[in-house]
């Protein structure tokens, strides 16, 4: 029968063994939720929201970036910074031309870094070598909505430089018979109702992870 002193060094020895990983611990208590699964896709290249005005790209696109735990860019907020320009003086100044340009210069430096959610002008993925860009090395999402609501929308700014002095209903109804053809080339397309944004945020998580799942 194993005294009181022989039962302490033993259970020294337990713990010294223990300590030298040459024991099994005991299982620890788990206080973390019971369902630890990820809740959004592990991307490897960049989210490009695109559309016409008023889409609610960038508002999306900033809550989309926290849900993914990415950062969040505008490429017209990163071509102002890098003209010294807005984008309305860059079109009255230099035409849409150079614009474009520019503007897909800056859109592939910005694919260049790490993966992050990238909101668009409505005009970048018109242009045939922005959008070959994107669709090469991004995410393309065609974030749509029905023009009464992007007219609501955009008539809460005025610096848009394709509304200048001009009904918006009009011109977004114009630019949807023209546009939506090629954002329909995106290979997700999730609609921009006139809700809390977190539901479209949610849309395109799940049309991310169901792309993923195809690829």
């Amino acid at each position: 029968m194993m005294g009181s002193g022989d039962l302490r060094r033993w259970v020294g020895v337990i713990n010294v063994l223990r300590m030298a990983s040459l024991l099994p611990h005991e299982a620890a208590i788990c206080i973390a939720p019971a369902r630890m699964s990820v809740t959004h896709p592990i991307l490897d290249r960049s989210i490009v929201l695109v559309g016409l005005m008023g889409a609610g790209k960038s508002t999306v696109g900033k809550r989309l970036a926290r849900r993914l735990d990415l950062d969040f860019t505008d490429s017209d907020s990163e071509i102002e910074i890098a003209a010294a320009h807005s984008i309305a003086e860059i079109f009255a100044r230099f035409g849409e031309e150079s614009f474009r340009d520019g503007e897909r210069r800056v859109i592939e430096r910005l694919i260049d870094g790490p993966p992050k959610v990238i909101a668009t002008g409505g005009g970048a993925f018109v242009n045939e070598r922005t959008r070959t860009l994107i669709l090469e090395r991004c995410i393309a999402v065609w974030l749509d909505a029905d023009v009464e609501t992007l007219a609501e929308r955009v008539t809460r700014r005025d610096t848009r430089p394709l509304l200048k002095d001009k009904d918006p209903l009009l011109i977004l109804r114009e630019l949807a018979g023209i546009r939506n053809r090629v954002y329909a080339l995106a290979p997700i397309h999730v609609r921009s109702h006139p809700m809390p944004h977190e539901g479209a945020v949610e849309r395109i998580v799940e049309a991310v992870t169901e792309w993923q799942r195809k690829q």
